[in-house]
């Protein structure tokens, strides 16, 4: 089969990992910077070109989108779509897990567990957004922030209230969370392939950190998950429509709430805390689905 992973930087782990996981398993890859595709579309023949030649006979593309490149990294993943290619991930579900407000309302949806979240534009409803999450301390989180960044505890009404009125002053989008105490600085990255849980680990923030991000110092070990908790990490990677994705869940008093949805979860650290092939998975299951023209989008949002 030849597979192509879109990805902007063929040195990075993940895109390495599926590389060879593909190679081993006797398949064609290529690596292709989709910010350098460009795109014919016609109803006829619709195509994509990358280095001033189509890109023809793939029967799979790997999407590896980065968050800032979102709106024309799906529009090639789209164009794919349309031209009959089975894609990892589609393009739909990839925008939708990007857009943080979005994602949280679609999983609420589903009735979904999720830290209680409030949204404003204003910063005239300050009072009122923070008495929705509970007051103080708070969690506020940059809509476009990705790997902890954008992600800040106001521990005191005061400090949110600055910190809420300096991002709107900058016409940034916000959420704003309750904040979980009882999970310690600590959360749950599960990935899913396919509908089910392959691996998972628990992250714990450094010392006098509260993001557990691994990109932030944060330190990892393997983790045996509830039922509950595997139950949840798959029906928010179905609510998004993503095949592959990795879900980050926080242990509470009230059971598992959804942190957030990845749509191109890093494999580096999960593949070493749980010593398990993710990405000789995902090719797995790109292997059992992708027949020609099984792009359809089953969930309308």
């Amino acid at each position: 089969m030849k597979l192509a992973i879109l990805s902007r930087k063929p040195s990075l782990y993940s895109t390495r990992r599926l590389r060879e996981a593909a190679v081993e398993r006797g398949h064609e890859v290529q690596i292709v910077d989709y910010l350098r595709c460009y795109m014919d579309i016609t109803s006829h023949r619709p195509r994509v070109l990358y280095q001033g030649e189509p890109l023809e006979g793939h029967r799979a593309v790997i999407p590896r989108i980065a968050a800032s490149y979102t709106f024309y990294g799906t529009a090639v993943v789209r164009q794919f779509e349309m031209m009959g290619v089975f894609p990892a991930n589609e393009s739909q579900g990839i925008s939708r897990s990007r857009d943080k407000l979005r994602c949280m309302q679609l999983l609420s949806r589903q009735g979904i567990g999720l830290p209680v979240t409030g949204f404003a534009h204003s910063t005239k409803d300050i009072e009122g957004l923070l008495k929705t999450v509970n007051g103080a301390p708070c969690v506020i989180k940059l809509l476009e922030g990705t790997q902890g960044i954008g992600v800040i505890l106001a521990e005191t009404r005061k400090a949110a209230e600055a910190v809420i009125e300096a991002f709107r002053g900058l016409d940034a989008n916000i959420l704003v969370q309750e904040f979980i105490k009882e999970a310690g600085g600590s959360d749950i990255r599960c990935i899913v392939v396919g509908g089910k849980v392959i691996a998972a680990m628990k992250r714990q923030a450094k010392p006098g950190e509260f993001r557990s991000n691994l990109h932030r110092g944060g330190s990892s070990e393997k983790i045996r998950l509830t039922p509950e908790e595997r139950s949840t990490a798959v029906r928010a990677a179905k609510a998004m429509g993503l095949n592959v994705a990795g879900v980050d869940l926080i242990r509470s008093n009230h059971g598992p709430l959804v942190l957030e949805v990845n749509s191109s979860p890093g494999l580096e650290g999960i593949e070493v805390t749980s010593g398990i092939d993710v990405a000789g998975k995902i090719v797995e299951f790109i292997e059992k689905n992708a027949t020609p023209g099984n792009t359809r989008d089953r969930i309308r949002a």
